[in-house]
C-alpha cells in the first residue's frame, strides 16, 4: 500500500513526503532551535524550522541531480520521496554504459559540493554580526557533509555507487560489480553499528549512537536488496523460454466447422483455453474464442476455424533462446496474457504465462510458492506484489 504524500512535482518528476519525514524534520528543528537559543527564544525556534526545511530543500537538490542526470540519458525517473534518513530518488532502470552509471552516481555529490561553495560565497557578504550568517555558514557545511558522507564506497551510498561504476568499467561485469559494491555496503553498515554502539559506551551520548547504529542498519538492509535483485537479474538472463514453457494448449483442426469447434471444445470445461489451429502438418494460427463470438451463430456451420485464426506472424511470439527477462518485458510492455514460444522450425513448441515465470523463478531461486498460489497468478495475470519481476526485469535488459 503506498503511504507516501505527494506533495508535487519538480521538472516533471514527482515529490513524495514519508510519513516518518516528520520525524526528522522535528528532530532538525529542535537541533537547530537549540543552537540558536543566543538570539532568543522566537528567532532561535523560527530560525530553527527554516534551517531544517532548508536542510532537506538541499537533499531534494542533490536527489534532483541524480534524476536530471539520468533524464538526460533517457531515464525515465518515477519520483523523488523525502524519508527519514534524507531522500531517494526511484530511477526506472540502469545506465546502459559504467561512464553513464558514474555521471548519475556522482551528481547528486556534486550539486551538495556546488551549494558547499555558493552558500560560502553568499556568506562572505553578509556581516558576521548578522544570524543569517551563521545559518548561510551551517546549510554550507551541512552540503559538504552531505557530500562527503554520500562517497563512501558502499551501497546504497552515491559512492558505492560509483565504486559500482569503477568495478564495471575493471571487470566488464555490471552484476559481479554490483555484487561487491553491496558487499562493501554491508561491510560499512556493521561498521557503523558497532560505531554506534561504542559512542553510546564511551560518551554516554545514546541518541548519536542509537542514531549512527540505525544508518547502519539501514544500509545493509539496502545493500542486502541490492545484492538480491542482482542475483533476480542474473537469473533472468540466465534462464531462456524453453526451460519456463508449457504446453497447455490444445491443437485443433483449421479446417473444421466452427460449429464443430464449440460443441468439441468450447463446452468441455477441462480443455485448455489456449487453441492454436493447423492443417496439412502445419501451424495456421492461435484460435481466439473472443473471435468466435463475434461470428454470427448463423455462420458457424459454414465458416472454418482457418476464417477467425490469427497468423503466427501477427501474433506475440519469442523463440527458445529468448532470455526470460525479454519475455517479462514484451508482457508487461504489450500487455498480454501469454506469449507464443516458436521452435527453430517455426512451430508452436509451448506458451509461457506470468504464473510459469513465478514458478521457474521460484524453482531456481528456491522462492516458496505454492501450487495453489500459482494457479492464482496465472488466474488473475499479476506478479506478487513482493516479486516486482516486471520492474526488475526492464532494469535488467539495456
Amino acid at each position: 500500500m503506498q503511504t507516501n504524500w505527494k506533495i508535487g512535482t519538480l521538472f516533471g518528476i514527482p515529490l513524495f513526503l514519508d510519513p516518518l519525514w516528520f520525524v526528522i524534520l522535528g528532530l532538525a528543528t529542535l537541533n537547530f532551535g537549540v543552537a540558536y537559543q543566543e538570539w532568543g527564544s522566537t528567532i532561535a525556534w523560527s530560525a530553527g524550522i527554516v534551517m531544517a526545511l532548508l536542510l532537506f530543500g538541499s537533499v531534494l537538490l542533490h536527489e534532483l541531480g541524480h534524476s536530471l542526470a539520468a533524464r538526460s540519458q533517457g531515464i525515465k525517473v518515477n519520483s523523488i520521496t523525502l524519508f527519514l534518513f534524507g531522500g531517494i530518488a526511484a530511477i526506472e532502470e540502469e545506465s546502459k554504459t559504467p561512464g553513464k552509471a558514474f555521471q548519475v552516481a556522482i551528481a547528486g555529490p556534486l550539486v551538495s559540493i556546488g551549494l558547499f561553495f555558493l552558500l560560502r560565497l553568499v556568506a562572505i557578504f553578509i556581516p558576521e554580526t548578522n544570524p543569517l550568517n551563521v545559518m548561510v555558514g551551517d546549510l554550507a557545511r551541512i552540503n559538504l557533509v552531505v557530500a562527503l558522507f554520500n562517497l563512501i564506497p558502499g551501497l546504497p551510498l552515491d559512492g558505492g555507487q560509483v565504486l559500482k561504476a569503477a568495478l564495471w568499467k575493471v571487470t566488464g561485469d555490471r552484476f559481479q560489480a554490483v555484487h561487491w559494491a553491496a558487499r562493501s555496503g554491508q561491510i560499512l553498515g556493521y561498521a557503523a553499528i558497532a560505531l554506534g554502539f561504542a559512542v553510546d559506551f564511551f560518551t554516554r551520548e545514546l541518541a548519536l549512537g542509537l542514531w549512527i547504529a540505525m544508518i547502519g542498519w539501514f544500509g545493509i538492509r539496502n545493500a542486502n536488496t541490492y545484492d538480491r535483485v542482482t542475483t533476480l537479474q542474473e537469473t533472468l538472463l540466465k534462464i531462456v523460454a524453453s526451460e519456463v514453457m508449457t504446453r497447455d494448449f490444445r491443437v485443433v483442426d483449421a479446417d473444421q466447422s466452427l460449429r464443430a469447434f464449440a460443441d468439441a471444445y468450447l463446452l468441455d470445461t477441462a480443455t485448455s483455453q489456449v487453441y492454436f489451429a493447423a492443417s496439412d502438418g502445419r501451424y495456421r494460427g492461435m484460435v481466439a474464442i473472443d473471435d468466435l463470438r463475434l461470428v454470427e451463430r448463423s455462420e458457424w456451420e459454414t465458416r472454418t476455424l482457418q476464417s477467425i485464426v490469427h497468423p503466427l506472424t501477427e501474433i506475440a511470439t519469442v523463440t527458445e533462446s529468448t532470455a526470460i527477462a525479454e519475455v517479462i518485458n514484451k508482457l508487461e510492455n504489450e500487455q498480454l496474457p501469454r506469449v507464443t514460444v516458436l521452435s527453430p522450425a517455426g512451430a508452436v513448441a509451448g506458451v509461457i504465462d506470468r504464473g510459469d515465470i513465478v514458478s521457474a523463478v521460484a524453482q531456481k531461486l528456491n522462492i516458496p510458492f505454492t501450487a495453489v498460489e500459482i494457479k492464482r497468478i496465472k488466474e488473475e495475470g499479476s506478479y506478487p506484489p513482493g516479486l516486482q519481476l516486471g520492474v526488475i526485469a526492464k532494469s535488467t535488459v539495456n
